[in-house]
């Protein structure tokens, strides 16, 4: 039987719960992490990117230029550090360029 909640819990944690509940976090992920890669890659490395995708704990990202694709893989680690701080929580654990 589902939890109910009181009339006193604020918006955000109906909100937490309401996405608990149906497994919606993988989703909202998926979004939250293009948009973190759009924002913290800049307009040149966007460019050139194609799609990125999150599945579990790793972003795979298909790229257009095969020197960019060579250039990034030396900061896989920087990248990862920052899209996780980005989020607060480890999110990312592995890159995979295409």
């Amino acid at each position: 039987m589902a939890k109910r909640l009181n009339n006193d819990s604020s918006v955000g944690d109906v909100l937490k719960h309401i996405i608990e509940a149906n497994k919606l976090q993988p989703g909202i992920d998926q979004i939250a992490v293009k948009e973190a890669w759009i924002s913290l890659m800049g307009n040149g490395v966007n460019s050139y990117t194609k799609e990125v995708t999150l599945r579990k704990n790793t972003l795979y990202v298909e790229l257009t230029s095969a020197v960019l694709r060579q250039e990034l893989s030396y900061g896989k680690e920087k990248i990862i550090r920052m899209i996780n701080e980005e989020f607060r929580r480890d999110i990312v654990k592995e890159i995979v360029f295409r």
